[in-house]
């Protein structure tokens, strides 16, 4: 086996070109000429002890256009210039190894990428010019930009993609109207955050704005990603009262995001990549999937979940206290699924309701099935379930409260969309539509949810077929009542978005032994369907929220 090196391919004609070796620097500039619209980077050899490699694209003023990162487990990368509206010229293409043995390394490389001629040999790089780079999809990626949604598809389909399509709705009669409830003070236009709430990251334009999508800019050249890029689709997991982990996602242009794992700590609001902080597989990236933890075994469990044309049905589990990947190779049968709900009760998993894919030309279908994973026996079996249970839909959301009940709301099959409420009692087995008073949500999928106490949850945003909301309620389970409430820091309109509640401190996270801790909602990214894409993470007070009601 040869030893470890990292090369380029620049441009469809040109020949791989060694970047860094074992033995020489372990970092590189290169500049790209204009005539060159495509860049590969790929490594070669074992990897020892390297941990990664990181890759930068930046433009004529040295801010990142794109970054991405080689691993043992993803080694390699790719760009066109047709996914970056900055890519233009003067491109510069910085690489750096981390880990391994850096002492003996030498010095910066400053490369420069010859044009290509016919040759059969592999062209050497000049001594001096930057190079640039961009990243291209990989086959199983490209495409989508181009590719015709079938009707039956729309199931599988980013809410940002443009549609003029009316989608019926479907509503629950006998609703009454209630009062709307202010929430909260306007978020600061310099610090971005109040005692009821604010923002942390790039934040959203106002409603009537439209602003493009992409990463934001760093200081300098060398600077890495401080904060995830821009998405819908992904997870956001608490696992402890500082630690949320963030997984997956799709941004601009049906793109899956090259950064598909980070650490959120709540101690002062900051990101870290957590791609390379674990060992083992990694899940591929994915949108539509499910992340849930159990407390118990300090473990992130990931299913199913879409990525294009391919599905999954794969259960993917992270240690927490050991940072170590496994796949499961679980017994019993689950379809590919995603846009299901997924929730933890006494260790399994129930998987309700879904996406799966059928034989061309058949459309996408929805799934009424619930299934339960048992991760002691790695075996997924279908429970006895009586009741009036929900209709076939996917985008639904699902709380467990008072750890007892399961409540479903909304979700859509195509092309109906839905605003009703089932419920599963977890001790029975049994569902029942719920009925409700006070004004519901309109129809909606995709929108987020999160439990708020004992008897109560948040609904907020989503997408109804047309438009993405920014509309929030909250429902009693013991009134089964709805009350709308205003969220001044979340007024632009968002689906595919991520909402957690954490309990955090007194100080910054911090808490003493004895001390009840703050819980806070946590809401992150998604889109507008506009074509817009957020990172913004903003925080609200759960205790602001249940004084307005």
């Amino acid at each position: 086996m040869g030893e470890f090196g990292v090369f380029g391919v620049f441009g469809v004609n040109g020949p791989p070109q060694k970047l860094l070796s074992a033995d020489g620097s372990c970092r590189a500039s290169v500049a790209i000429p204009a005539s060159v619209h495509q860049v590969v980077l790929f490594s070669s050899g074992p990897w020892g002890d390297r941990i990664c490699v990181n890759a930068e694209l930046n433009d004529a003023d040295r801010f990142p256009i794109t970054i991405g990162k080689l691993t043992p487990y993803n080694k390699c990368l790719s760009w066109e210039q047709w996914e970056e509206e900055t890519w233009t010229n003067s491109i510069t293409l910085t690489i750096s190894i981390e880990g391994g043995d850096l002492s003996k390394a030498e010095p910066e490389l400053i490369l420069a990428v010859k044009e290509y001629t016919p040759k059969d040999v592999a062209v050497p790089f000049a001594p001096r010019d930057l190079n640039k780079r961009k990243r291209e999809q990989s086959s199983e990626d490209g495409d989508d930009d181009d590719k015709v949604v079938k009707t039956g598809e729309e199931e599988n389909m980013c809410p940002n993609g443009a549609r003029e399509k009316t989608t019926p709705v479907r509503k629950v009669k006998g609703q009454a109207k209630s009062s709307k409830r202010l929430l909260g003070s306007k978020v600061g236009a310099d610090n971005g955050a109040d005692e009821a709430g604010g923002a942390v990251g790039r934040t959203p334009p106002q409603a009537t704005a439209k602003t493009k999508s992409r990463q934001a800019k760093t200081p300098t050249q060398t600077a890495p990603l401080i904060s995830p890029s821009a998405r819908w689709g992904q997870t956001l997991c608490p696992i402890n009262a500082q630690t949320a982990i963030l997984i997956g996602g799709q941004g601009a242009r049906m793109q899956f995001c090259k950064d598909p794992m980070w650490k959120l700590c709540t101690e002062d609001m900051s990101w870290m990549a957590a791609e390379t902080l674990a060992e083992g597989p990694t899940p591929e990236t994915r949108i539509g999937h499910t992340a849930v933890f159990d407390p118990d075994s300090k473990r992130i469990f990931v299913f199913g979940g879409s990525k294009n044309k391919k599905w999954f049905n794969d259960v993917h589990i992270l240690d927490t206290q050991t940072w170590r990947w496994s796949m499961v190779e679980a017994q019993g049968k689950v379809p590919p699924l995603a846009y299901h709900s997924c929730s933890m009760f006494r260790g399994e998993l129930f998987v309700l309701g879904g996406v799966f894919p059928r034989p061309n030309p058949e459309p996408d279908g929805c799934s009424d099935l619930l299934y339960i994973f048992d991760p002691q026996l790695s075996i997924w079996y279908h429970p006895i379930v009586t009741g009036d249970t929900p209709s076939p839909r996917s985008g639904h959301s699902a709380c467990v409260i008072q750890q007892r009940y399961i409540y479903v709301f909304g979700g859509w099959d195509t092309p109906v969309c839905y605003n009703d409420m089932y419920m599963l009692d977890l001790g029975l087995m049994e569902f029942s539509a719920v009925k409700t008073t006070g004004k519901a949500p309109s129809p909606r999928s995709w929108h987020g949810s999160a439990v708020l106490s004992d008897a109560k949850f948040l609904i907020h945003g989503g997408y109804n077929g047309n438009n993405a909301l920014s509309d929030a309620f909250i429902f009693d389970i013991e009134t089964n009542s709805w009350t709308e409430v205003a969220l001044p820091h979340l007024s632009v309109p968002r689906a595919g978005h991520s909402i957690i509640t954490m309990e955090t401190g007194s100080h910054h996270g911090f808490r003493e032994e004895g001390e009840s801790g703050r819980k806070t909602l946590l809401v992150f990214g998604g889109g507008d369907n506009e074509g817009n894409f957020y990172s913004d993470l903003t925080t609200v007070a759960v205790e602001e929220l249940l004084d307005a009601l």
